[in-house]
């Protein structure tokens, strides 16, 4: 990874969208949805308050995340399409059982 993302923001990559309903009706590509969840693979030093104390980041790299649809800020790196967004676009962080 080449990216070091500044102050509060993750870099995240989506992860890939069921290209099958349940009912097995195969999506095309074209008109499937970009999902809204991907994984963590930086994160930024935090934020700083208004005393200028470094506030600790919520998320760590390797989590799985929820995020909207309209989130963050598309870039191209190696030919990956990755997301750069702050952490308070994030909407939760999915827990493995």
């Amino acid at each position: 990874m080449k990216l070091r993302p500044l102050h509060d923001r993750v870099i995240v990559k989506r992860t890939d969208s069921e290209t099958k309903t349940a009912s097995g009706i195969v999506i095309p590509d074209a008109a499937a949805e970009k999902p809204d969840q991907g994984e963590i693979l930086a994160v930024g030093p935090g934020k700083k308050n208004d005393k200028g104390d470094l506030s600790p980041m919520g998320v760590k790299v390797g989590d799985r995340v929820l995020f909207g649809k309209y989130s963050g800020q598309t870039v191209k790196v190696d030919g990956e399409e990755l997301l750069v967004m702050k952490e308070e676009d994030l909407f939760a962080v999915v827990e493995s059982k």
